[in-house]
């Protein structure tokens, strides 16, 4: 159900984070190691990075399997970035989006990933489909329940809500139209990376002042890799990375008086621990 990562470091090719380290994204496509969810990831791949000075991303996405893409090797053997991120499919449905529907989706400075599934899709996201304004229906990139999360998320940010705000945000809405779904979401600007672990598998390699990693499953067996609790929200700086617990909304007490509007973001873990954990 699709693997990704993403990366804030130095400035190196593309190939040393993507295909060099022994059980890399690009050997993910086939032999992913952690993967819950399908078997080999083939439906398409998609890479975005960031140049110096420029803060809206580049991407390079297509249709097929990663190691069947000529091009792929020099891309990313010249192609240099300190900030990055990469993904790729293993499609929930047949489909004719074709490399549309490969992450990472992007929208100004940002990039997107969504490794999972929405249950019941498409019915049960009609509820949301129609409380978002018509014009992000239309800009939708693929007919897929990836690129309609996007949407959802997109609508958010574009609202003013902070990044974790929105991919929590995006997270409770679904997850409450449709339990069981899978939202392990991941966004970058360039600068700061947010994700979720809702279902799926994530870890984080930091080694702070100079790299954070953020990637569905090890890219080596490096002692460093820290796995992600279920039900998390992380953010990741090159200098740090925070965790918060993500409650599930269907889990709250109605007799606490709660209701959604008055149930604000998590708290967050102190830094101490988050600290510990990385270590």
């Amino acid at each position: 159900m699709c693997r990704h990562l993403a990366c804030l470091g130095p400035e190196s090719p593309l190939r040393e984070l993507l295909v060099a380290p022994p059980y890399s994204l690009f050997r993910q496509s086939w032999a992913p190691r952690a993967q819950r969810h399908g078997t080999v990831n083939a439906d398409g791949f998609g890479v975005g990075w960031y140049a110096p000075g420029d803060p809206v991303p580049a991407r390079y996405r297509r249709a097929g399997p990663v190691w069947a893409d000529p091009s792929f090797a020099d891309l990313t053997r010249v192609v240099r970035s300190g900030a990055v991120l990469a993904a790729v499919r293993d499609a929930t449905g047949a489909g004719a989006d074709g490399e549309a529907a490969a992450a990472p989706f992007a929208s100004g400075r940002w990039l997107f990933s969504h490794n999972g599934a929405v249950t019941g899709w498409p019915a049960s996201m009609a509820p949301s489909a129609a409380a978002l304004p018509p014009a992000r229906l239309l800009e939708l990139e693929a007919r897929t329940d990836s690129a309609f999360v996007w949407a959802l998320v997109l609508h958010r940010l574009r609202a003013g809500e902070e990044a974790g705000q929105a991919l929590a945000g995006a997270v409770w809405e679904v997850s409450g139209a449709a339990p069981g779904s899978r939202l392990n979401l991941l966004l970058t600007d360039g600068e700061v990376i947010t994700a979720t672990a809702w279902g799926d598998t994530l870890w984080y390699l930091a080694e702070p002042g100079r790299r954070t990693v953020v990637a569905s499953e090890p890219y080596d067996d490096g002692p460093h890799w820290r796995e992600v609790p279920d039900r998390t929200l992380l953010a990741a700086t090159r200098a740090d990375v925070l965790l918060t617990p993500l409650e599930d909304p269907a889990d709250e007490d109605p007799a606490d008086g709660r209701g959604d509007d008055d149930r604000g973001p998590p708290v967050a873990v102190a830094e101490g621990d988050v600290l510990s954990q990385r270590r």
